[in-house]
């Protein structure tokens, strides 16, 4: 697990930045100057000679400060060694360090908001009502450092079209400085019911823009009690109704836990039936955090105990040719008839494989796990051996 968010170490030299700096990472010291002022030289060992004008220069440990120039120097601890040529970086005042991009990720994740209408009683994000507009602010100053090459950028909260029009700002952000990244927003529906609300994606006109809409049930009493609003499954509905109507390409995304797995036939059998235009579907499991860890013993199951069910929505949605995928699983535990739908899904800063999975001759196309797995996993995981 890489951690994106860590103090560094300002006894170097204290740090003679007035506010938050967005930096672009460079190793090359003979970086073009026009452009050393919004970057930050990456130093892994003694350099002979270290020209300046870089608005700060990350050292390793080991490295002679002697030899850096007379600017704005910043410790790294081993929590960051993962950094590269490439990544943008939040350096604040304190001296934290954040990493908002790493160049050599699978997918970039942004987080734009914390807030919510939403209460899911598995959400791995717990809401919370603060004032986070800055965080708009901060990406739409990062994107453009972004390498053109970024294959996927997904928008995930807490709701993201909480934000209103500053969504659609950073929408079109990327759809200006990376036209060939895929975008994914990660958004509960509801507010899609608003057919203005859905316009505004439309009218975005990116190339591959999908929206992923969760649906935990055929049920309308069972999805609200999941995200633990009232009236929530007739918005999602209409919500997704209302963006493929406007040509939005829409993921209907199914969180698999105790309260959500007997019915998932059932659900698989609605979306073939009234939902078969959706772009994709994606049967998940189940993340271990935020309220999932605090409601653990009404939510976990054995994913083995749930292979029937996992099984026949598999094959519901499949049949009626809709493109199916199962995420968050690992390969020796699902029925070997469906393993051939699993993808590799968790993000790669938080993905782990554990002591179980020595000797799996499969590893290299495993999933794997969440790191919260450490809390509780399937008994059933075993190397594959073939």
């Amino acid at each position: 697990m890489l951690k994106l968010n860590v103090p560094g170490n300002s006894a170097i030299r204290p740090l003679t930045i007035d506010r938050d700096a967005i930096l672009l990472v460079t190793e090359n010291i003979e970086f073009p100057i026009a452009l050393r002022k919004k970057s930050a030289l990456l130093v892994r060992a003694n350099e002979s000679f270290i020209s300046g004008g870089f608005a700060m220069v990350l050292v390793r440990d080991g490295v002679d400060h002697a030899r850096l120039p007379n600017q704005n120097v910043l410790g790294l601890s081993a929590d960051l060694n993962y950094l590269a040529e490439g990544d943008v970086v939040r350096v604040s005042k304190n001296s934290r360090l954040k990493t908002l991009y790493r160049r050599g990720a699978r997918g970039v994740s942004l987080l734009v908001t914390e807030r919510c209408n939403s209460f899911c009683v598995m959400c791995s994000q717990p809401p919370r009502d603060v004032a986070d507009d800055y965080l708009i602010d901060e990406y739409l100053e990062a994107i453009p450092m972004f390498d053109r090459s970024t294959v996927e950028v997904i928008i995930t909260g807490g709701e993201p079209t909480l934000l209103g029009d500053r969504l659609f700002s950073l929408l079109k952000a990327l759809k200006s400085f990376l036209p060939e990244t895929a975008v994914h927003v990660l958004s509960n529906g509801r507010t899609a019911s608003d057919i203005e609300l859905a316009r505004k994606f439309a009218a975005v006109c990116h190339p591959d823009l999908m929206v992923g809409v969760p649906l935990y049930s055929d049920i309308a009493a069972l999805h609200d009690f999941v995200v633990q609003a009232d009236g929530a499954y007739d918005e999602t509905l209409r919500g997704i109704l209302n963006l493929k109507r406007l040509g939005v390409r829409v993921e209907i995304r199914v969180v698999i836990h105790r309260q959500t797995y007997k019915r998932l036939p059932e659900l698989a059998r609605f979306i073939a039936r009234n939902l078969q235009f959706a772009d994709h579907v994606a049967l998940m499991g189940l993340e271990l955090m935020g309220f999932a860890r605090s409601n653990i013993d009404e939510l976990w199951i054995d994913p083995v105990e749930y292979q029937t069910q996992l099984k026949e929505a598999t094959h519901n949605l499949v049949d009626a040719r809709i493109h199916t995928s199962i995420y968050n699983h690992q390969l020796c535990i699902l029925d070997s008839d469906i393993r051939r739908y699993a993808v590799k899904s968790i993000s790669d800063w938080k993905n782990e494989y554990m002591p179980e999975c020595a000797g799996c001759s499969m590893t290299h196309e495993c999933g794997g796990f969440f790191s919260s797995a450490h809390i509780k996993r399937s008994a059933h995981i075993s190397p594959i051996v073939e």
